[in-house]
């Protein structure tokens, strides 16, 4: 099945403010998509209505093949919020329960923690270059690494879907394209599919295969193959915009691809 996520006819309405409206596309298996357009044109909504926290006022959403009215397999899909690291800092919890929460949730609080946990939990750090952090504080991490840490914590379910809404907002430009690479590199090497709200057009244009532009005027889908122009952003911004270049200096997206615009 390439058709992992299918949307059709989608429209949402809150207290009687129409922010989506016929929105329709696919995401196929081991797509790297992403979500950007200006402030309230409905991309965390469109979210949440993936992950169903929202219900919507028509249409339909298809998640594994599955009716998301019906659907149930949800350790398949993981979600990382743009809040996810603004919590307290001294927030007594170690990387390694942080991680291991999500296993807890599937198995039970209260059941004793088994080998095989703790090594899911290592397994998952690993992944994301945080092995080494396990006994550390989370409040204590930067930003970019508390971000990581997060992402373990999807990722410890072995998710086929992981949908991020701005993961980068609040850590420094590094740590920002350090989250980048990380998440190429868990599309690229583990086949995960990867749904990103973004307002960094030129990062996300580099990393991802599939971009959606929502703006009051709707939606538009763009291959990143393809250039896409300052003329077509402002269209969808209402302003005009004028993409800067991006070089990716830490994973393989270290050239601009062709044809992308500056």
């Amino acid at each position: 099945m390439n058709e992992i996520i299918k949307v059709d006819d989608l429209s949402f309405a809150y207290q009687g403010k129409l922010i989506l409206k016929d929105i329709g596309f696919v995401v196929e298996r081991d797509d790297f998509l992403g979500i950007i357009g200006p402030n309230g044109a409905g991309k965390s909504t469109l979210v949440k209505l993936l992950l169903k926290i929202l219900t919507p006022s028509k249409g339909k959403i298809e998640i594994l093949g599955e009716d998301i009215r019906s659907f149930s397999q949800w350790s398949k899909v993981g979600y990382v919020s743009q809040k996810a690291n603004s919590f307290n800092g001294d927030f007594p919890a170690t990387v390694e329960e942080i991680v291991g929460a999500s296993l807890s949730a599937k198995t039970g609080v209260f059941k004793r923690k088994t080998k095989d946990h703790k090594n899911r939990v290592y397994e998952a750090l690993e992944k994301v270059g945080m092995q080494d952090y396990g006994k550390k504080l989370i409040g204590k991490l930067s930003g970019g690494q508390q971000q990581r840490v997060f992402i373990a914590k999807v990722l410890v379910t072995d998710p086929d879907i992981m949908l991020l809404d701005e993961p980068t907002v609040g850590i420094d430009m590094k740590s920002e394209e350090a989250v980048y690479c990380l998440l190429a590199q868990l599309n690229e090497e583990l086949g995960i599919t990867i749904i990103m709200v973004t307002h960094d057009i030129a990062a996300i244009t580099m990393h991802a295969n599939k971009l959606i532009c929502l703006s009051e005027n709707g939606m538009r889908v763009h291959d990143v193959n393809n250039p896409i122009t300052d003329e077509t952003l402002s269209e969808v911004y209402g302003y005009n915009v004028r993409l800067h270049s991006h070089s990716c200096l830490n994973c393989k997206h270290n050239k601009k691809k062709e044809g992308a615009p500056c």
